[in-house]
């Protein structure tokens, strides 16, 4: 069904980037990991999304090739007055480079937290501080064309 609507969409599935989260993986294991296996083969790029809460597990990360890990933004919150969530945002931010996959900090409110979350070393935010939901159709006005030459 991904493959189809790729392809019908003329998406390259290297442009794809899914958002699983890790409850995916707690029923019928094996033919998750078939399927996922088969997206990946394809060339679509997966994200962990609210690593740390529910059933997290460093297992997930090893089981599967994720290209991106996603902070769930209860730990950002609570990085004003808790030096834990710091901690824990810190320690996945490092796992994530070590491997080699990207860290995407959720739910950031405030200048203060994008600068630590950057201090840290996370490569990625987003939140109300970077902007609100918005629909599709306005999303276009958001953003200038690129008046650069494409080679």
């Amino acid at each position: 069904m991904v493959a189809a609507a790729l392809d019908r969409a003329g998406l390259a599935p290297s442009r794809l980037m899914l958002e699983i989260t890790e409850g995916v993986f707690l029923n019928d294991t094996d033919s998750t990991m078939a399927v996922l296996n088969e997206l990946k083969a394809l060339g679509v790029a997966f994200a962990m999304d609210d690593f740390g809460t529910g059933y997290s597990s460093l297992s997930y990360i090893r089981k599967f090739p994720f290209q991106k890990i996603k902070i769930d933004q209860s730990f950002v919150r609570g990085m004003d007055a808790d030096p834990e969530s710091i901690a824990i945002i810190r320690a996945v931010t490092n796992l994530c480079r070590d491997l080699g996959m990207m860290t995407t900090a959720e739910g950031v409110e405030t200048a203060e937290q994008a600068a630590m979350l950057r201090s840290i070393g996370c490569e990625m935010a987003q939140g109300y501080f970077f902007g609100r939901p918005t629909p599709g159709e306005a999303t276009f006005g958001l953003v200038e064309p690129d008046k650069r030459k494409i080679a």
